[in-house]
């Protein structure tokens, strides 16, 4: 049974998967959808407004902006005068001190030094003593003056007449008494006698400190409903934005009811659902074998998925621009492991429904489509990082053309353009280079194959490809010349070329466990001429099994082992099959020990390598290389594979087979070198003159 009814006969399984998956993707996407757009409009400064004229559909004060608000509330600081408390009890304790521990007098000094350095430090106090750390706040902020208070007066005080115990201290040995004798006081230690008597009252300061700053009101107007905001084609002015900024602010809060959060969540299910529908449409339409392949399945619709939530995160945090999102690294993917249709309606459905979650639709939907197609376009086929980088490049300046045109249509004045967004866009396109390293990420995770990697597989230096140079080097010269008539073959009929190439190179790997039973490799002794045809069969048919074991040891990908699986399909070992039955004329002969496993090829890319296998293979046979003799084994060979139905399980098509014939026959002319016949001199008539 092929794979096509194999499709068809799980008709209900295939319905209940992709509704399971539209609903999950639908899901997710609501989830992160925020409910409630900032700004409805897209305006700036100095601009002309172009939507319809607008009028208020409530009352709403008008908001002064931040920076106004700012600059009062620092003019209210600076004015501020913040209160200390007046400590006397500091004064009285700390002289007591002072007179208990010189009781006795001053060492070294003879006098009444004891009641002098009292009253020095009495003089101190009355001047006021501050911590340090309250000092450099208060030259910090800007202060001054500040209040003291004393009792239940306070009184404003500048804030230089104050001293710090440091500057006490110092100014204690200003005294012209005191200062000469600095050396000998010095060992009295008085510091010790020194505290700051005005204490910081923090809980008084911060509770005026809050009382003034709310005196600020956030607005500075009102406008009534049904009032003139403003007027279809009137300029943008400062007072203008501060209206309509107001307006949004006031919209939101008014739309934040139950029913407005219902209404808008009811609006993105149904926008959501419809797009995802379409998207699961057009695969079940036109795409309906990525259903049968997982991994092509989950990465488009995590692709629908990842992008709409990032966007939706971008804008719920207002921390970034959502156009530092690589949204053209969706398509780069897509189109390099699958195809470029895909990659487009993949894009557009990306693109709608993360729309739903920014301010600005409608340029963010022509910046960012635009974007798409240019990295679709310039990037066919990824085989060098340098593709990528130029991508890049294109996406970069075709978004910023994009959006120029945009601004330009907007506004009457090349001086009046955004250039912020350009910066933006910049780093879109330096987040778009890597693209490259997360293919091989998704390549790992995924299960995909990119051309880099077959790139990288076909190269003649890789371990398996030497090894099978040095064991088996005449089934490495037949993989070498089947993959260049492969390629050929692809290119003439879009199929993918670097794919069967590779394909080809490894095909028969399995050989290697048995290089002298193929002829190829043979120099002049067949071992098969000691074994029966079913052990000869059994050998030829296990390099087959033999070339998926060294695949899996070696971790070739699932693509590159499908070759090998069906280079042959389920062909007949027809040398040993009509070999045993020429033997054995009497025997109703079971050709089961005489058939490769297969299975049939299922890709344009397997017919083609099979086509190119079995032609290469027999063209050695022949006796003489002219165009006759090649042109009729390729129609020969590829007619009777045709006939036996191999490839009934791969979208093949007729003109894609007579393609393959053509280039294979021109190659082969080439190969051989083929010459046209001289024609003979006709002796007869030359003697008869």
């Amino acid at each position: 049974m092929s794979k096509f009814n194999k499709i068809e006969d799980h008709y209900w399984r295939n319905i209940a998967t992709r509704t399971v998956l539209s609903i999950i993707t639908i899901a997710v996407i609501i989830v992160f959808l925020p409910r409630s757009l900032d700004k409805p409009f897209h305006y700036e400064e100095d601009q002309v407004w172009r939507y319809p004229t607008l009028n208020a559909q409530f009352d709403f004060p008008v908001f002064k902006t931040d920076e106004a608000i700012k600059a009062e509330r620092d003019s209210i600081i600076r004015q501020y005068q913040p209160y200390f408390n007046y400590q006397d009890d500091v004064e009285q304790r700390q002289i007591a001190r002072f007179r208990e521990q010189f009781k006795n007098g001053i060492p070294g000094l003879k006098g009444d030094w004891v009641n002098y350095i009292a009253a020095r430090l009495h003089v101190l106090y009355q001047q006021g003593i501050i911590d340090p750390t309250a000092e450099s706040q208060l030259e910090s902020k800007g202060e001054t003056a500040l209040r003291v208070v004393v009792g239940k007066e306070a009184e404003a005080v500048p804030t230089d007449s104050m001293l710090t115990t440091i500057n006490a201290y110092e100014r204690l040995f200003m005294d012209p008494r005191l200062g000469p004798n600095r050396t000998l006081l010095q060992s009295c230690n008085l510091n010790e006698y020194i505290e700051a008597n005005l204490i910081y009252d923090k809980d008084r300061n911060e509770a005026e400190e809050s009382d003034l700053l709310n005196t600020v009101t956030p607005a500075s107007g009102l406008v009534q409903q049904g009032e003139r905001i403003i007027d279809n084609g009137t300029i943008v002015d400062a007072y203008k934005v501060r209206v309509l900024n107001s307006y949004e602010k006031a919209l939101a809060q008014h739309n934040a009811g139950s029913n407005e959060i219902t209404s808008t969540l009811i609006g993105q299910i149904i926008i959501v659902s419809i797009l995802v529908v379409l998207f699961t449409l057009y695969l079940a339409l036109f795409r309906k074998d990525y259903f049968v392949k997982p991994r092509n399945i989950t990465m488009l619709y995590v692709m629908i998925v990842i992008f709409p939530i990032l966007t939706s995160l971008m804008i719920l945090y207002n921390k970034f621009s959502v156009y530092l999102i690589p949204y053209a690294m969706a398509p780069i993917f897509i189109r390099v492991f699958m195809d470029s249709r895909t990659a487009f309606i993949t894009h557009v459905t990306t693109i709608l429904v993360s729309a739903l979650a920014v301010k600005y639709q409608y340029e963010f939907i022509i910046v960012q489509l635009v974007g798409g197609l240019i990295a679709i376009y310039s990037l066919r086929e990824l085989s060098k990082r340098s593709q990528i980088f130029l991508t890049a490049i294109l996406v970069t300046l075709g978004e910023s053309a994009v959006y120029l045109g945009l601004q330009l249509i907007l506004t009457d004045s090349l001086t009046k353009l955004d250039s912020t967004m350009y910066y933006h866009l910049a780093v879109n396109g330096f987040f778009l280079l890597f693209a490259y390293p997360l293919m091989l990420v998704i390549e790992k995770t995924f299960g995909f194959v990119s051309t880099v990697t077959l790139f990288e597989l076909s190269n003649t230096n890789n371990p398996l490809l030497r090894q099978l140079s040095q064991v088996a080097p005449g089934t490495f010269q037949h993989s070498i010349t089947v993959g260049n008539l492969a390629s050929e073959i692809a290119n003439k009929i879009g199929a993918k070329a670097q794919l069967v190439r590779t394909g080809a190179l490894y095909h028969d790997i399995g050989k290697m466990t048995n290089p002298a039973f193929f002829t190829e490799n043979q120099a002049g002794f067949n071992p098969h001429d000691k074994l029966t045809e079913k052990e000869s069969a059994a050998i030829i048919i296990s390099h087959v099994t033999e070339g998926l074991k060294l695949a899996d040891k070696y971790n070739l990908p699932r693509v590159i082992k499908d070759f090998i699986a069906t280079h042959h399909g389920e062909g007949l070992t027809k040398y040993f099959y009509i070999k045993y039955k020429n033997a054995h004329p009497d025997e109703d002969v079971d050709p089961a020990p005489f058939r490769y496993p297969g299975p049939n090829p299922f890709t344009r890319e397997q017919a083609i390598l099979m086509m190119s296998d079995t032609v290469e293979a027999a063209s050695r046979s022949l006796k003489e290389f002219t165009e006759e003799s090649i042109s009729n084994l390729v129609n020969k060979l590829i007619d009777k594979q045709v006939a036996e139905g191999f490839f009934r399980d791969c979208p093949i098509t007729f003109r894609d087979i007579t393609t393959a014939k053509q280039v294979l026959i021109e190659r082969l002319k080439s190969i051989y070198h083929t010459r046209i016949q001289y024609p003979k001199l006709n002796t007869e008539v030359d003697d008869k003159k």
